[in-house]
């Protein structure tokens, strides 16, 4: 018996809050990109065809929606203290991992949107370079080449002295 498709994206759901946090690189913000993404994907799950990939689907969904998202970002002017201006306070223990997970997400933030997508979807999602490059809508090559200078990046930023 097949899972139902609801079931399908149920079983997702971690993954892609995962994603959506790594693409918008706020946790707040990717639980938003969450959020639109299923509810994309529940709108229009007529156009899903049984049988494929509902994740390579779904994860196409979030990351055209994060485009525009972003589209629309750079259109707004901003007039309020960003919401991570108040993420540290009140933070119990694990002090050192909080730590380390924060320059890890500064560090995928200054990397340019196309090489971050490339890291999330290999080295943090798991795909294999060829469903990650079928997500981003690019040439195997084009993919690798991305992932490659991203990883090069973040070593350079997360480990100055190597």
């Amino acid at each position: 018996m097949n899972p139902t498709f609801e079931q399908q994206a149920l079983t997702l759901l971690p993954k892609l809050r995962r994603f959506a946090v790594g693409l918008a690189g706020h946790p707040a913000d990717g639980d938003d990109l969450c959020q639109m993404t299923i509810e994309r994907a529940l709108a229009k799950r007529d156009k899903w065809q049984d049988g494929t990939r509902l994740d390579s689907w779904m994860y196409r969904i979030m990351r055209n929606i994060w485009i525009d998202e972003q589209r629309a970002r750079t259109r707004r002017a901003k007039t309020f203290v960003g919401e991570d201006a108040g993420f540290a306070v009140g933070s119990d223990g694990g002090q050192e991992a909080q730590v380390e997970l924060g320059n890890i997400d500064r560090a995928l933030a200054t990397l340019p949107p196309e090489q971050r997508e490339a890291v999330l979807l290999v080295m943090v999602e798991g795909f294999s370079y060829r469903e990650a490059a079928e997500i981003v809508g690019c040439p195997v090559g084009t993919l690798n080449s991305r992932l490659v200078r991203g990883r090069d990046a973040l070593m350079a930023l997360l480990e100055p002295d190597r």
